[in-house]
């Protein structure tokens, strides 16, 4: 098991507590995104199309800190762009551990060599490496020869430190199962802490449009995957095992989206880390006024096929802590893969898309454009 005991009890016991708060919507996981900019330019990302003035701002140390204190969630992903490439990387991260919080740091490791005195090892601090798959499906994933060996050198440098390291995988349509498969192996092999995987989302701004998969080509996928892996327990996945169990379509979730909510230079974003349909200026402003029955799988055309673990992920835990004997004996007897899988959610009555991006844009620069005036 990839995810530790302390964190999942830390977790499992916060869950508990804010239902018997009587609290429908809480967060469990922020997504922090200090900057967009990013050393790399992958054919499937979608959060990187911005112009040179808003790839070049930054959330300042005390902004960081005051969403995790404004949030509450007990785990706290910093994401990005790259996150390295912010100059107050090490305060974020320590700051965010001194409140107690478990902190994953997303990196493509390309800077990992030279950053890593930044940071001390913690039990509550992952560096979570982007790898998605062996060297010639990273690299073209990445559109950069090279990235994956220099990323593995860096996994090594991180273990040799004492650093709980992981990787973070995301798959498209033209993974191959028994690729994967020995991928998962070898990682494993290295003594990796965790695996985190998941399909990936289609990013309307993302230059690849041809690779993202659907729902049943993601069930089917993950099922090949999960197989040759003895139902997934072959492997230290960092994540549920029943959203592993609803990638390989065993179970009916409606996605969670207030579970992650994202903090960028824009600010609090409506509604997922993978939508940015408006801002709120804060927290509160987020949970009170953004209409979450107007997205989600059913509901929205842009959700139609996300299974994606930032709006999944949630929901699985939340279904975990209703009901741990169906949990534990998917973590004991692995992910089925034969037979019919679970009823699908229905698209007939979604919401057209609405593409807003530019407008996000412009009114964007004219607020740098004032702050430098």
């Amino acid at each position: 098991m990839g995810i530790p005991i302390l964190q999942m009890a830390k977790i499992g016991a916060y869950v508990v507590a804010q239902t018997l708060k009587g609290r429908k919507r809480y967060p469990l996981v922020l997504m922090l995104e200090p900057l967009f900019r990013c050393n790399l330019a992958c054919a499937g990302c979608g959060k990187i199309d911005y112009p040179d003035e808003i790839l070049n701002q930054r959330l300042p140390l005390a902004d960081c800190l005051g969403a995790i204190d404004e949030c509450g969630a007990p785990v706290v992903v910093i994401a990005g762009g790259e996150p390295l490439l912010h100059k107050e990387i090490g305060a974020i991260v320590e700051g965010a551990l001194a409140r107690g919080k478990f902190v994953t740091l997303c990196t493509n490791a390309l800077l990992l060599e030279k950053k890593l005195s930044l940071f001390e090892p913690s039990p509550a601090f992952n560096l979570s490496i982007h790898l998605d798959g062996d060297a010639q499906m990273h690299d073209k994933s990445v559109c950069q020869k090279g990235v994956y060996d220099r990323a593995l050198a860096a996994i090594k440098l991180a273990r040799d430190r004492g650093f709980r390291v992981n990787i973070n995988c995301t798959l498209f349509n033209d993974a191959n199962a028994e690729k994967v498969a020995r991928f998962f192996d070898e990682m494993t092999s290295l003594a990796i802490d965790g695996i985190t995987v998941s399909p990936g989302y289609a990013y309307e701004r993302a230059p690849d449009q041809q690779h993202f998969l659907n729902r049943q080509r993601t069930k089917t996928l993950f099922r090949d995957i999960l197989r040759r892996g003895r139902g997934g327990r072959a492997w230290p996945f960092f994540q549920s095992t029943l959203f592993l169990d609803f990638l390989a379509g065993n179970q009916t979730y409606a996605c969670t989206p207030w579970g992650n909510p994202t903090r960028t230079i824009f600010g609090w974003q409506r509604p997922c880390y993978l939508l940015g349909e408006g801002y709120a200026k804060t927290y509160r402003e987020l949970m009170e006024t953004t209409d979450w029955d107007s997205y989600g799988v059913g509901n929205y055309e842009k959700c139609a096929d996300c299974m994606v673990h930032s709006g999944f992920e949630a929901t699985a835990v939340q279904d975990a802590v209703r009901h741990p004997l169906k949990a534990l004996k998917v973590a004991l007897m692995g992910v089925n893969t034969e037979g019919p899988m679970a009823p699908e959610l229905s698209n007939a009555h979604q919401r057209p898309a609405q593409f807003v991006f530019e407008d996000h844009v412009d009114r964007k620069l004219k607020e740098i454009e004032r702050a430098r005036n």
